[in-house]
């Protein structure tokens, strides 16, 4: 059974709007103000809540604001009842959350269908929600295993035959052992620093005192970090004659200088790591007709189909059991976290088994 709170402080209204819901089989309580409303908001934690725009003291837009700052209750449908049809009160409080109006006066058919409707597109988002996770838990079920156990084998077994037989073993064959150490360590590292990364960035993205904290810091000339940034990418994976760069735009950009370099990072990684020795990667940049400054990097690899791109998330690798990929999957969407954080966007397009093309668009000063 549903549970609806009802914030209004006409008390005929109030007992009609109850006595339709429960008629309709719902778990309907009511408030007959505002303060007393987001009291029983936190304690009620209603399905969705019906509340009034023009009330005294708090009125329905400073519960709205009030209850946005309760993670419990902040994904929650609001409908708001209103005596007047003015657009502008529509836009505020749309642009502060709310689902839908409802405009004084109304039917019971008007207000059942309102309510209805909102209640199947939570259920509709919840059953998304519930599945994308399932899938994230099958990933990090198959990936994190393969992902720790690989590299530790290597750093286990080289060291162990370094301890017990370094004395029969020539300098050449212990140096090369070493290597391999060093590898397997780097892409542990690697592993665990985009894992905390990610976390960050989540924790990031649901902090206003976070991205008020990154609002205040520039990158002047991003296009040496991407230069450079690129240049060590290829070079750690051998392939600097499959690298090409052009660089354009002199702008100053509204974010971090590391989570640009990062952003780079993740992108050309995947390029490399996904497409085969010889074949090209460019990377380049540039402002587009929205006064956003672009950052492409195109591959000719494995590729991605629609349906691919569409899931992107998290931990999620794309035919697994057919490729042997290092990594958790987190390039991408970390690159899309960060592109986010700063109010810009990231697009891919791809073709399987021929190129990758990804994006990202952010603001520039």
């Amino acid at each position: 059974m549903s549970k609806i709170l009802v914030i209004e402080d006409t008390l005929s209204l109030r007992k009609d709007i109850i006595e339709m819901l429960s008629y309709e089989g719902f778990n309907v309580r009511g408030a007959e103000d505002g303060l007393k409303g987001v009291e029983s908001a936190r304690e009620f934690v209603p399905d969705l809540i019906i509340c009034d725009i023009l009330m005294p003291g708090l009125d329905g837009y400073g519960v709205l604001a009030e209850l946005k700052k309760d993670p419990g209750i902040t994904t929650t449908p609001f409908i708001f009842l209103t005596a007047k049809a003015d657009k502008s009160d529509m836009r505020k409080g749309m642009e502060m959350g709310a689902y839908d109006y409802l405009t004084k006066p109304f039917s019971a058919s008007e207000l059942i269908a309102a309510v209805r409707t909102q209640l199947q597109k939570r259920d509709a988002l919840k059953n998304l929600s519930d599945k994308r996770l399932e899938d994230l838990r099958e990933s990090i079920i198959l990936a994190l295993p393969h992902e720790i156990r690989t590299p530790l084998t290597s750093i286990l077994g080289f060291s162990d035959i370094i301890a017990s037989d370094c004395d029969t073993r020539e300098a050449e064959q212990i140096a090369e052992m070493a290597q391999y150490i060093s590898a397997a360590g780097s892409r542990l590292y690697r592993l665990t620093e985009n894992y905390l990364a990610y976390a960050q960035l989540e924790a990031m993205a649901t902090s206003p005192e976070w991205k008020e904290i990154l609002q205040t810091y520039t990158t002047s000339d991003p296009g040496l970090i991407v230069q450079d940034t690129a240049l060590q990418k290829a070079q750690d994976f051998h392939r600097e004659d499959d690298l090409s760069l052009k660089i354009e735009a002199d702008v100053t950009l509204p974010l971090l200088p590391d989570h640009l370099k990062k952003i780079v990072e993740e992108l050309v990684d995947n390029a490399f790591k996904f497409s085969r020795w010889g074949t090209s990667v460019l990377v380049s940049t540039e402002m587009n007709s929205h006064n956003q400054y672009c950052i492409q990097v195109l591959d000719h690899g494995r590729g991605m189909t629609p349906k691919q791109i569409s899931a992107i998330g998290a931990y999620m690798q794309f035919e697994r059991k057919w490729f042997e990929q290092q990594g958790l999957g987190l390039g991408l969407i970390i690159t899309r976290r960060l592109s986010e954080l700063y109010g810009g966007e990231t697009s891919i397009e791809s073709i399987p088994d021929q190129y990758t093309k990804v994006t990202v668009m952010l603001p520039v000063l």
